[in-house]
Parts: structure tokens; C-alpha cells; sequence
């Protein structure tokens, strides 16, 4: 591709590069210059236009971007995802309902490697998104590109976006009580929302005394594709009442604690077939923490194993709210 100023009388079928003011006619930049564009630039007294201008085998922005969209998501709708149109040298991927995104990240690295003018941002793995959320935008920064750079970069592509929504739809909560506990109502609230979030159904909801043995009836009854348990008391152990009540049950923990904070307190679990999501305390706050990363995981059938929850340390400091007990910053006395 050729970029740089040319005279006005050679400019016809060009790229504008940068938007003009032509008397009281605005030519935008990314429009080709056709004969009236030029007289009315002459007219306005503009000898000179900054153009791009393809040469033999260039891809034009927008068709590239749209020939890589294509490569990402061949199929968008089994990928759960909406392509927009190009614009400007950009297509947005768009979920097309609540899910969380699936990337391959070696792909989409080997893809923007090719060319600094080719690009795909993302979400982050395994972020949760709503309806119509962009999941993904491809920019193509120049007005045209080598097509054998966007074929290379296609070839790499392949596949490598798409939304994991839902396949569980309904989940069941137990929240047990202590005297003088937190109240039950704003918990509940919270993880409704969280649940329907994901398009799930809060279906059963149990509030219970704080005991092993109430609690392991309680599961043992609860309604429900996935078990959420919120304890009055936190979770601080392996064998507190929570996760000891899931093996009482009949079920077994896979992991207790993970590194993620707000969150630590999270354990996972299962009894049955069904996955068992012991709650921190923060899960009774609508914001940020570690439990939203892994119910969203879980609602989609991603697997999610204690390793997979090791590995959300990097990047699992999360901001502070105001509900935790004891801020990390003391406070001046």
C-alpha cells in the first residue's frame, strides 16, 4: 500500500487518509475519492490530500477484518456468538447471551504476531458476559494489508473465539444461620442475582441452623442443577461445618481455598453429579470475587479442577470492598 500527500487532480480513486473540510462539506477519512470529492477539495482551494492508495495483492480494512472474523468464528452460531458488520476496519464478536468466553490463546497470539497492522483483542479467558457484551473486536489499524497476511494470519485463526453458555439451569441455595449472624436476605439477593445473571433459575432456597447435621439434610433435599452453600460462619477449615457436611451427604471436596481476593474462603465440591459451591463471605456483596469465576465456569460445564483454581492467583487480586471484615489497610486511629 502507498500512503503519503499527492496533488488533488491525482488523488481520484484513492483513500482520503485524514478527514478534510472542503467548503461546507466534510470528507471523512476511509472514503475513495471519487470526481465530485476532488472538485469540491479544488473548490475549497486544497491542492494537496494525504491518500492511501492498495497496490497489487493489498486486502482493503474491511475486507480483511471480515475474512479474519470469518476465520475466528467460522460458524457463529454454534460458537454463541453475533459478527457486526466492517467498519472502518473493525468487526466486533458479540455474545449472543450470557456465557463465559472460551479463547485459544496460542492461536489468537500467533495471529497478531503476523502483522502489527492485523489485530484481535479479547476479553480475558474465561471472562463472563451478558447479552450482546463484545467478547472480541478485530481492528485492522491501516487502510489496507498484504492479503497474504491476512490469509497467514486466517490460517492461525481458526476457531479460536467462541461463548460457553449455560448447561446447567437451575441452582439451589443453602444458607445456614447463626444468633447474631449476618443477615440472610441481602446473601440471598446477591447470589440470586449472580444466578440469574448466567441465566439460571434460583430455584430452592433453604435457611438452616449452622450445624453439620442440618446442613447434610438440607443438600441432601435441595432442588437445584448446582448446590450454592453460604455459612454464617466462614468457612476456615477443611473440616468446618460446610465442606464436613457435603462428605456426610455423601458427596466429597475437591478443593477448600482459593487464590483469589476477595474469595479465599471457596470450596468446590460435588455430591453426586451435581457440583457443590461452598460460598465466601463476600458472596453476600453483588461485587467482584473469586466465587463469580468459578460459578460461571461451573453453570457452562467448563471443567474446573483444583489446579484450575491454583492458577487463578495471577491476576486474582481483585478490588476491595466494603463489606469485607478486616480491610487490608488499618485504619488510623
Amino acid at each position: 500500500m502507498k500512503f503519503g500527500p499527492v496533488p488533488v487532480a491525482e488523488a481520484q480513486g484513492a483513500i482520503l487518509a485524514h478527514s478534510v473540510q472542503a467548503g461546507g462539506r466534510k470528507l471523512r477519512k476511509g472514503i475513495a475519492l471519487d470526481e465530485a470529492h476532488l472538485e469540491a477539495l479544488s473548490a475549497a482551494g486544497i491542492a494537496e490530500v494525504t491518500v492511501a492508495r492498495l497496490e497489487p495483492g493489498d486486502c482493503h480494512e474491511d475486507e480483511a477484518a471480515r475474512q479474519l472474523a470469518a476465520a475466528l468464528t467460522p460458524d457463529p452460531k454454534s460458537a454463541n456468538l453475533r459478527v457486526t458488520e466492517p467498519f472502518t476496519g473493525r468487526v466486533n464478536l458479540l455474545a449472543d447471551g450470557p456465557g463465559v468466553a472460551v479463547l485459544d490463546l496460542e492461536a489468537l497470539s500467533a495471529v497478531n504476531q503476523v502483522n502489527p497492522m492485523i489485530t484481535v483483542a479479547t476479553v480475558p479467558e474465561y471472562q463472563q458476559m451478558g447479552e450482546g457484551g463484545m467478547v472480541a473486536t478485530i481492528k485492522v489499524i491501516s487502510y489496507a494489508v498484504p492479503g497474504g497476511d491476512v490469509m497467514q494470519a486466517a490460517r492461525f485463526a481458526q476457531d479460536a473465539i467462541r461463548l460457553a453458555q449455560p448447561i446447567h439451569h437451575s441452582a439451589g441455595l443453602v444458607v445456614t444461620d447463626i444468633p447474631g449472624g449476618p443477615a440472610n436476605e441481602k446473601g440471598i439477593t446477591a447470589i440470586r442475582g449472580r444466578v440469574e445473571a448466567l441465566g439460571m433459575d434460583l430455584t430452592d432456597v433453604q435457611v438452616v441452623p449452622h450445624r453439620v447435621d442440618a446442613l447434610s439434610t438440607a443438600l441432601k433435599g435441595l432442588q437445584g442443577d448446582v448446590a450454592l452453600i453460604l455459612t454464617g460462619s466462614a468457612t476456615s477449615d477443611p473440616q468446618d461445618v460446610a465442606p464436613d457436611a457435603v462428605r456426610v451427604a455423601g458427596g466429597h471436596v475437591d478443593r477448600f481455598g482459593m487464590p483469589v481476593d476477595p474469595g479465599n474462603l471457596l470450596f468446590l465440591g460435588s455430591l453426586g453429579a451435581r457440583p457443590v459451591i461452598g460460598l465466601p463471605g463476600c458472596a453476600r456483596s453483588p461485587a467482584l470475587n473469586g466465587a463469580d469465576w468459578v460459578l460461571s465456569r461451573v453453570a457452562c460445564g467448563i471443567e474446573t479442577t483444583a489446579a484450575d483454581i491454583a492458577g487463578m492467583g495471577v491476576g486474582g487480586l481483585l478490588k476491595e470492598i466494603p463489606t469485607r471484615p478486616q480491610p487490608r489497610a488499618q485504619r488510623r486511629k
